[in-house]
């Protein structure tokens, strides 16, 4: 979503800092520039009203006089100079050299900070933000300078504590990737701010930054985060609202299960910085739902076969138990995509002396339909192939089978059996394309009996090919990062009906007295 961009991030740096005293020349009780000539350049240099004027002006000076009594007070009138002409550049070296001549010099910090915390978000450049977030922490370690009454730091420091906390949330999220320790930081930076600060500039901008904070953090804090959207929902700029609302709304359906009561979380976050009291009733879970599903439901075996599958993957133990007792050991029909059906055995028939023996072979790995050989491999080329890829214990019937000069072997068809199919039933299985039911059947098939990937078993009563199976065990499989929680069921004695063959329409005979059609 679009960043908040908002009036300069920077307007605040423009505040006078540092107080200087004023300048006047052979003036024993103030700075004093003895020298003429040095004196009036500074004069010169200091009242021009164009700022890029007066910034050549300034840099002239410090190249002439780089030792001069006032440079710090010229690097000072030098960093406003550059922010006025939008140079942050050239603003940054002039802080940068204000620091070398004053390194406790809280506006230099504090300028520095800023832009080099806005590089940090522009760029993600990670060093950039700890070089950010180190000149904060010095910021924040800088003691009150003798020259400042009590009343003038607190001034100071209410401008730039909370623009430092910003920089060094931003340096744990991105360069740390630290969001725990970029929200504490966060929230350091709003407690700061007097409330009003919040609904503008900086403040207003960090508290979308914090709400994304919540919403990135793991797990995520979805609370908190409907909070902070909801306050910046309130006071963003039109332009930035349906973007901060589409979040808003993402969460707190995501938390809630509904929209009911946000528009009462909009309204109380307008009032305060920090949620107080905030109550959001979050969705019932996936085994809560369910339990009440099964309180609803007077006979279990009425639901359909998603609906059960469901059960067994996210109810309660208790539920699922309670299904599966009514389930297990009763035959079902399983219609759904089939998404594999491996070959795991060979039926083998040789041809030997006009005489056809027929074999079973289990394979040592399972392989596609398609790879069997087909027909027209020649029969020393199956042998191999049998006896590679075939169990030891099969393979031995075969292997004393060879073209000799008596009894040639001059005909090996091998034909591939299917003894599991793996069905994808629900619409999540399906969409993902994994199996939730598995069925064991009660005798291997043959290849061209099976419904290739992809296709789908039916219901035999409205002509489909069916597979039928009985229910034997179930697993629920906990969510990983990339699924989320499943079951997966087994069924043995599996058959496959093959779908109802189409009975030829009878040709309709003609009417008494007429011809037939030609």
């Amino acid at each position: 979503m679009k960043k908040l961009v908002l009036a300069s991030v920077m307007a605040l740096a423009s505040m006078s800092l540092v107080y200087a005293p004023t300048l006047r020349a052979q003036d024993s009780d103030q700075i004093t520039i003895k020298d003429v000539a040095e004196y009036n350049a500074y004069q010169m240099a200091n009242t021009q009203t164009d700022p890029k004027a007066k910034a050549a002006a300034l840099e002239g000076f410090l190249q002439a006089y780089p030792q001069s009594v006032v440079k710090k007070t010229v690097l000072d009138s030098l960093i406003d100079a550059y922010q006025s002409v939008g140079d942050v550049d050239k603003a940054l070296s002039a802080a940068t050299r204000l620091l070398q001549a004053d390194p406790n010099n809280m506006k230099a910090i504090y300028v520095s900070v800023g832009i080099k915390k806005s590089q940090c978000n522009r760029t993600g450049d990670a060093q950039t933000c700890d070089d950010a977030a180190a000149l904060a922490r010095k910021g924040l370690a800088t003691s009150k300078p003798g020259s400042l009454s009590d009343a003038e730091w607190k001034k100071v420091t209410g401008g730039t504590y909370p623009a430092f906390h910003s920089a060094l949330a931003l340096d744990e999220i991105v360069s740390k990737k630290d969001i725990k320790a970029g929200i504490e930081e966060y929230r350091q930076e709003l407690m700061l701010f007097p409330p009003e600060e919040t609904t503008r500039g900086t403040g207003l901008v960090d508290t979308l930054q914090i709400a994304e904070a919540y919403a990135k953090v793991t797990p995520p804090d979805a609370v908190n985060a409907v909070w902070f959207y909801a306050r910046a929902l309130n006071f963003a700029p039109d332009s930035f609202k349906p973007a901060i609302e589409k979040k808003l709304d993402y969460w707190y359906k995501t938390y809630h299960g509904g929209m009911d009561g946000l528009d009462a979380i909009k309204h109380q976050a307008a009032a305060t910085v920090f949620p107080s009291g905030i109550v959001i009733t979050p969705a019932p879970t996936p085994a809560e739902k369910i339990h009440a599903i099964l309180v609803n439901t007077p006979d279990l075996r009425t639901l359909n076969l998603s609906d059960k599958e469901l059960v067994l993957a996210f109810g309660a133990k208790e539920d699922a138990e309670k299904l599966w007792a009514l389930l297990k050991d009763q035959p079902t029909p399983v219609p759904g995509t089939v998404i594999d059906a491996p070959v795991s055995g060979l039926k083998v028939a040789v041809t030997q002396a006009a005489k056809t023996t027929d074999f079973q072979v289990s394979l040592k790995a399972p392989i596609a339909c398609k790879d069997v050989p087909g027909a027209a491999t020649l029969v020393k080329q199956v042998k191999d192939y049998i006896l590679t890829n075939g169990a030891k214990e099969d393979t031995d019937k075969i292997a004393a089978l060879a073209p000799d000069y008596t009894k040639p072997v001059s005909k090996i068809v091998l034909e591939g059996t299917v003894s599991v199919i793996k069905v994808a039933v629900t619409k999540d299985a399906k969409d993902t394309k994994t199996a939730d039911f598995i069925v064991n059947l009660k005798a291997p098939v043959a290849c061209k009996e099976v419904p290739a990937a992809g296709s789908d078993f039916g219901l035999q009563a409205k002509g489909e090919a069916e597979l039928d199976g009985t229910y034997d065990t179930y697993t629920q499989i906990p969510a990983t990062a990339t699924m989320e929680q499943s079951a997966q069921i087994v069924l043995r004695e599996g058959v496959v009906v093959p779908a109802e063959k189409k009975k030829p329409v009878p040709a309709r005979k003609p009417a008494p007295g007429r011809r037939a059609a030609r």
